[in-house]
């Protein structure tokens, strides 16, 4: 049980609740991080702003929300008798049955009884004479914990397009991560979609089955690559559940925990014949065997990546014959420089006679109006608009809440000029906080599960060090934490994702300064560092008996 502090007010009465570990988000990692922590027997509590378990597969209900992971790889190791039981009824998972599953794992393992739902965080302060943290939630509810693990999530911080007008509109109006738990219909009416990005490109594909016109305004064109999903049977489950105790030790020694890895023999070892055949053989396989699972080379050199990028535009002009179509469809930036959306029949519904497709470069959106938008060319009416404009990606839902560290420090104030963390887990001035799924890690980044689960489980053993008086304070030195935000730095500007705006850089946030906020190294060489560093005294964090 918790220990229950309260103070009268002349207005209410305040409950303050201490516990040894806070875990914030019941997402992915943070359900993990939650059972983790359990299991070692601590008095942990998790804070999640939803009313269930879920994260990601909580907020984003918008139609053809699924996963571009195969749905066997991107459940938890852990559960072996849930895994025993449980049957995935897609290769890859639709929205509804992955909010099922997670939670199936949270009440299976009661981890539902330790959660506040409905709570958001405000704030968050470190207490520097008694080494703890104190938390408050927008409802004035506080927490006091030693230590604090945030699981807020990569993307978790919808954003919105600067446009005037937008609170005029007066029919539905909707953001893509911020879905209604209500069913949504289309048929019959006009709809307009801001944004082809990955959410994007999954909910135009619902919405154009039975529109009566829909408009998709388009900023910059994407590498769509064809999902290929398809229903498991039991003979499949069969099959696949039999495969469990190799397949996750493989999935954490892949780059991203895909069960795709990148060939390692490149372009320039085939010969044209063979390397369309290769070609062709990846681009009807499912999900990332059209990225991770290409030769190497197409992954950092110019002239691999344009064979493949010229390999797409041929598909497109097939699909879309329509030349100013495929003109607009076709983008001008390398392959995985931007995230690659999955799609099912995505390019062929330009085809359709009630689809019309607009270069926000060429058709820019003065205003939205009362009936829908104004362009140059005219207005456009509409009875919904759906905005697929994306996240403040890594350190979004971090800089939304008040992070206030030693010395008074914020973290927002830290990062404004670009995030500084070691290895993306903890930040130099604020200790006892341990971060997944945010800027700089491997946690979260890629298949979700299989990158984070490495970190949790380290951070689970400091966690516990820390809640059992062990350790007083753990955070990263100042040295460490450079060296890391430079080796991130540096290999983000030696990628293609450079050469482009996107969510990787942060850029996709109108007036954000451009630096990179992910990880792009190998997971098994992460997880590894991660294991060297238990072992010889956790070199890079000053650690207070």
């Amino acid at each position: 049980m918790s220990q229950v502090l309260t103070a009268e007010s002349t207005t209410q009465q305040q409950t303050t609740e201490v516990f040894d570990a806070l875990v914030i988000g019941a997402g992915t990692s943070g359900l993990y991080e939650l059972y983790l922590l359990t299991q070692q027997g601590l008095n942990v509590r998790g804070i999640e702003a939803g009313s269930s378990v879920g994260g990601t597969w909580y907020w984003n209900r918008y139609p053809g929300c699924r996963l571009d992971s195969e749905s066997f790889t991107y459940q938890y190791a852990f559960p072996d008798d849930v895994l025993a039981t449980w049957n995935w009824k897609e290769l890859f998972a639709g929205q509804p049955e992955l909010e099922s599953y997670f939670n199936e794992v949270a009440d299976h393992y009661n981890l539902r009884a330790n959660i506040d739902f409905n709570t958001r965080v405000a704030s968050m302060t470190f207490d520097e004479q008694n080494n703890q943290w104190t938390v408050t939630a927008e409802s004035g509810k506080t927490y006091i914990a030693r230590v604090v693990v945030s699981a807020t999530g990569l993307l978790s911080a919808p954003i919105y397009p600067q446009i005037s007008g937008m609170e005029t509109f007066t029919g539905e109006s909707y953001h893509t991560g911020l879905w209604p738990d209500k069913e949504v219909t289309f048929s019959g009416k006009k709809v307009i979609v801001i944004g082809t990005g990955a959410s994007g490109v999954q909910v135009i594909t619902e919405i154009a089955k039975d529109v009566s016109h829909l408009t998709v305004f388009q900023r910059t064109p994407n590498w769509v690559i064809p999902l290929r999903n398809r229903p498991l049977t039991d003979d499949d489950m069969q099959r696949i559940r039999a495969g469990y105790p190799e397949m996750f030790p493989k999935l954490r020694n892949t780059w991203s925990g895909f069960l795709h890895s990148w060939d390692p023999k490149p372009t320039t070892d085939y010969t044209d014949e063979e390397l369309r055949e290769r070609f062709e053989t990846a681009y009807n396989s499912p999900g990332f065997a059209k990225w991770f699972g290409l030769p190497n080379d197409i992954a950092f050199d110019d002239v691999a990546n344009q064979k493949w990028c010229d390999f797409m535009a041929e598909k497109i002009h097939e699909i879309v014959p329509d030349p100013e179509l495929s003109r607009l469809l076709i983008p001008n930036h390398p392959f995985g420089a931007k995230r690659v959306p999955c799609g099912t029949h995505y390019f062929e519904l330009y085809n359709q006679d009630n689809v019309e497709l607009l270069s926000l470069a060429e058709h820019p959106i003065l205003e939205v109006t009362s009936t829908g938008v104004r362009t140059p060319d005219g207005d456009i009416e509409a009875d919904m608009i759906v905005y697929a404009t994306g996240f403040e990606a890594f350190v979004g839902a971090l800089n939304r809440m008040d992070i206030t560290g030693l010395g008074g420090a914020k973290l927002r104030d830290k990062w404004e000029d670009g995030p500084k963390t070691f290895l993306g887990l903890q930040v130099a001035g604020f200790p006892n906080l341990f971060l997944i799924g945010g800027p700089h890690g491997k946690g979260g980044h890629g298949n979700s599960p299989r990158c984070a689960e490495g970190s949790l489980e380290w951070m689970a053993l400091l966690v516990g060090k820390l809640a059992r008086n062990e350790l007083t304070r753990v955070e990263a030195t100042p040295e460490a934490e450079a060296e890391w935000t430079e080796t991130v730095n540096a290999s983000g500007m030696g990628g293609f994702m450079a050469k482009t705006k996107n969510a990787f850089f942060g850029d996709n946030v109108p007036g954000r300064k451009r630096a990179f906020l992910a990880y792009t190294g190998a997971l098994p060489e992460f997880d590894e560092r991660l294991r060297t560093m238990a072992q010889s005294g956790y070199p890079g964090l000053q650690i207070t008996a």
